[in-house]
């Protein structure tokens, strides 16, 4: 995994997460390990990711496979200079790793857009007439996405009070959601979409992203253009980017897709992955409780039709930018991606280990989410992402 660190005083750079340690690859730049490689070492002392995934998917391989060499390597390679390249992860600072120009909040969850079409339109069809025919979407607010561990504040804004007449105050209905984040390493021309068997060659990686939720605020306000104030105070985004090329192992088909897609939809190969993901709540001095576990396969929609999707209109996608699944639910309770969804708005309040209840999120209460996969002997582990919620003031 990639991400952006600094430590002591020094100004923000490239790291590879090996285990608890940070590999530095500015240092190791300097030391000469990359110098038969035909890049430009200066990408490593970058304070984004952004320079480095420009160079393009045949550049993020050499070098990946240049540090797995080093760090496989017991010889001497790297434990002659062991202190100066690896930095223990508990005293490095993380930052954002990418400098987002644009951010797209997708819809992807089939099983999370039914929850809420039942809840929010309880009289109604849950699905919109469109939701199979095109990735649903909207764009976000880039300037608000922070890192992982960045306090969340609860936002105030205007929503319907118990007599159904609008007031203003903070949110009462606090509320994360478990997505996934693609973050794209390539931009393409305005006015050439990306045909959907060469989308996946867009993502640069992928991390953890919970997108916070206003729920009065956005109940209130989302008709007819959706969200905005429900949804534009904060996003939190994993310090840790995983390099798209270490998802294939988990490769898998998707859900089938009726009715018939357009063409520029349509695609042969198996593009979901099997990825399991989990949402733990932290309250008080109680540990960490796990009160969701999902999985990727329950998106309908695949990375690379949201990518086709979002570009079929001649949009130019630009590096680094973020483009967020939306929440991924499975069809179980304790599989939904939202506490929209767990307690049903409130009807179901949830029950912590010591005895004490959830509908949506408290003051002090922290959110973390994490993901891992695993099969035929391979292991992947996502970085954590997590927030605080702070009072509003």
């Amino acid at each position: 995994m990639y991400g952006i660190f600094s430590y002591d005083i020094g100004l923000p750079r490239l790291g590879y997460r090996h285990h608890n340690a940070v590999l530095d690859l500015e240092v190791v730049a300097l030391l000469g390990f990359f110098n038969d490689l035909d890049i430009d070492t200066s990408v490593f002392a970058q304070p984004s990711l952004n320079a480095f995934m420009a160079l393009g998917r045949t550049v993020h391989r050499q070098v990946g496979q240049r540090v797995r060499d080093l760090l496989a390597d017991s010889e001497a390679t790297l434990l002659r200079v062991h202190d100066q390249v690896l930095l223990p992860l508990e005293r490095v600072t993380m930052h954002l790793p990418v400098q987002i120009g644009n951010y797209t909040d997708f819809y992807a969850g089939i099983h999370h857009a039914e929850n809420v079409g039942k809840l929010f339109r309880p009289n109604a069809e849950p699905l919109l007439p469109n939701y199979r025919h095109l990735p649903v979407a909207y764009h976000g607010r880039a300037s608000s996405i922070v890192v992982s561990g960045t306090p969340i504040h609860r936002p105030a804004g205007p929503f319907l009070g118990p007599d159904q007449q609008p007031v203003f105050g903070p949110t009462q209905a606090l509320d994360l959601e478990l997505e996934l984040g693609l973050i794209i390493g390539k931009a393409n021309r305005q006015g050439e979409p990306v045909p959907v068997a060469e989308a996946e060659d867009y993502i640069f990686g992928v991390a953890l992203f919970n997108d916070w939720s206003a729920r009065d605020i956005q109940r209130w306000e989302y008709q007819p253009l959706g969200p905005f104030l429900g949804k534009n105070f904060a996003s939190s985004l994993a310090a840790w980017v995983v390099p798209f090329d270490e998802l294939e192992p988990f490769r898998t088909a998707g859900p089938i897709q009726e009715p018939t897609l357009l063409p520029y939809l349509q695609s042969s190969k198996p593009s979901h992955f099997d990825l399991n993901l989990e949402v733990w709540l932290q309250t008080g001095d109680l540990p960490p409780q796990r009160i969701s576990h999902t999985n990727t396969q329950h998106l309908y929609w695949s990375f690379a039709q949201m990518i086709a999707h979002h570009t079929i209109s001649g949009c130019n996608l630009c590096v680094g930018d973020v483009l967020a699944t939306g929440t991924i639910s499975g069809t179980q309770r304790d599989s939904y991606g939202s506490l929209l969804e767990l307690s049903w708005n409130g009807a179901r309040p949830l029950t912590l280990a010591d005895s004490s209840t959830r509908t949506f999120l408290h003051d002090g209460d922290t959110i973390t989410l994490r993901g891992f996969g695993q099969t035929d002997g391979h292991q992947l582990t996502l970085g954590d992402v997590s927030g605080t919620i702070q009072p509003n003031t």
